[in-house]
């Protein structure tokens, strides 16, 4: 383990790291992880760095840094909202954060992260010709104050027209190009994937922006920059995704490859304008944990069996249903990634492609050059492809030839957005398929929501009420299995919330003689679903409840989003 003086290579800084242990605002960990990234000729100085690492808070480093440089420490509303080192450049001032305090005849005060960098004092003497006068902030404050000081209009107006003067794009390049615009995205990048975020959410605010995780499921909101930092998040974003910057009246798509803590992750970027400007939305996917595999998802007993064996069917229809986050596409390729060997041609059509697999021939919807689903799919068929996997079943034409296709020997796999299996043969009857066509090639509708799991560490088993076997039906799964229920505690490894993960709950609708029977008839989706149940399925619920009394997940996660079949 690094050694204090070896991280800290000043007198002064062993001192900080001192008082930064007594009061046990870091750990020895946090010493060790600061040491190794300390050396690094591109790392920036101690203060900053626990700062990028999310080690302490800026309100406790900058009450640390006071006590021991011994310089007043500095609120953020005391620093003037004009600029008081004239001369001196803004981008010097942004890019070293420090805030002018005051300027008169023999001194000038200046607000800082760092006190003790002499680089920063030294350079504005020389410039300014007097003495300056060192005093500590919060870095949120020191950039706040910058913005107000060296204001650029951060607000919505005119946030629905596209921005056509070369200047103003420059000048938007050059926001996008400040070191403490730079310096959040990447924190912000790295923060969402410690924290296993699925997607961050940049939302433009009338003040600002919103920042949210979503994080097993759930979306949990996080500290915002500056607002004058607002718009060169934004464009930083999109410039990293190779995006128009200037256009801000329509969405746009973009993709950036990025690594953090060495490990490669693949963001697809998604903005869409709002009423106080964009909203952005990041996928993140790491492309080198992918887990393609169905027990690790959560599938399990019959339901695993029965799709495995209609997988291994050479043609027809599977259908994945289930909400946006579902995790329907995790499924499709997981599928895929079984079905995938030397014999079989696999082709998919996906809007984006989200994994990358070897030996399959994945194509990109490109619907402004003409290239949707519809006209892909009457291309593709002609290729000579065993399986087709369709991103999703948008209109009655794609369904159509995915159903030709099936008719005429190809396996097809897609995805639909309904609630539960049994609806999705009532949507595409709904959307115009014939009933006999549907009857004679869908062979099985897949659908399930993805719970969050208990975390390993802190769960704690309790044994339900009376009240709530009976509500819940709990008695039948008690005495079919060894039941343990347990609740969601939380502590460190979970950051409190008692989850750490998802697993899918699923049902799986087999198309028996029966179910095309009722499909002909047009029958409801209540009696699909009675039916399939009276075949064996078990329905989202009841996995559910298994999966809770396995321990896997709580009864109110199970409640949260699944409904009795």
């Amino acid at each position: 383990m690094q050694t204090i003086s070896e991280v800290a290579d000043r007198d002064s800084y062993q001192q900080l790291v001192d008082l930064l242990l007594e009061e046990h605002l870091i750990t020895l960990a946090d010493v060790d992880k600061a040491g190794r990234l300390a050396g690094r000729s591109d790392a920036n100085s101690f203060p900053h760095l626990l700062l990028d690492l999310g080690m302490v808070s800026e309100a406790d480093l900058a009450e640390q840094l006071a006590r021991v440089s011994e310089h007043e420490w500095i609120a953020g509303k005391d620093i003037p909202e004009t600029p008081q080192l004239n001369g001196v450049s803004p981008r010097f001032l942004k890019e070293f954060s420090v805030a002018g305090l005051f300027f008169d005849e023999h001194r000038a005060g200046i607000v800082v992260v760092d006190p003790f960098d002499d680089y920063i004092r030294d350079s504005l003497s020389l410039e300014l010709d007097r003495e300056i006068i060192v005093h500590v902030g919060t870095r949120s404050d020191i950039e706040k104050a910058l913005s107000n000081q060296y204001a650029v209009d951060d607000s919505a107006e005119g946030a629905d027209e596209v921005i056509d003067d070369d200047e103003d794009i420059e000048r938007l390049r050059d926001i996008a190009s400040e070191a403490p615009v730079i310096r959040y995205v990447a924190v912000l990048f790295q923060r969402a994937v410690e924290a296993r975020a699925s997607d961050i959410h940049v939302e433009s605010a009338e003040k600002g922006l919103k920042l949210r995780l979503r994080i097993d499921g759930v979306l949990k909101e996080i500290a915002a920059p500056p607002g004058g930092t607002a718009i060169g998040v934004i464009s930083r974003i999109k410039l990293l995704a190779k995006m128009n910057i200037a256009e801000r009246r329509l969405p746009q798509d973009g993709r950036i490859r990025h690594q953090v803590n060495g490990k490669e992750f693949d963001m697809r970027i998604s903005t869409a304008p709002t009423t106080h400007g964009e909203g952005v939305v990041i996928r993140l996917l790491d492309v080198e944990q992918v887990n393609l595999d169905f027990e690790t998802l959560g599938f399990s007993g019959p339901a695993l069996e029965r799709f495995l064996e209609i997988l291994s069917l050479p043609h027809g229809v599977i259908l994945i249903t289930g909400p946006t986050g579902s995790g329907k596409t995790t499924t499709l390729y997981t599928a895929l990634t079984r079905l995938n060997d030397t014999k079989s041609k696999i082709i998919t059509v996906e809007d984006p492609v989200e994994y990358e697999v070897p030996g399959i021939n994945q194509i990109q919807v490109k619907p402004e050059i003409g290239l949707d689903f519809s006209s892909l799919l009457r291309s593709i068929v002609r290729q000579d492809p065993d399986i087709i996997m369709i991103g999703e079943m948008r209109d009655i034409e794609t369904v159509n030839i995915a159903i030709q296709s099936a008719l005429t020997g190809h396996l097809v796999l897609s995805t639909l957005h309904t609630n539960d299996a049994a609806s999705g043969i009532n949507r595409l009857l709904d959307m115009g398929v014939d009933d006999f066509l549907l009857a004679s090639t869908v062979t099985g509708i897949l659908a399930q929501r993805l719970v969050r799991k208990l975390c390993s560490h802190c769960k704690k088993s309790y044994q339900p009420s009376a009240e709530v076997i009976s509500e819940l039906g709990l008695a039948r799964v008690m005495s079919q299995q060894e039941a343990t229920f347990y609740f969601a505690a939380g502590c460190d490894q979970c950051e409190g919330t008692g989850y750490r993960g998802r697993l899918a709950v699923l049902e799986f609708l087999v198309v028996t003689e029966k179910i095309k029977q009722l499909v002909m008839s047009r029958a409801l989706s209540s009696e699909i679903t009675e039916c399939a149940v009276g075949d064996g399925m078990a329905s989202m619920f009841d996995d559910g409840i298994e999966k809770a009394a396995a321990g896997l997940t709580t009864l109110e996660e199970v409640v949260r989003l699944t409904k009795r079949g």
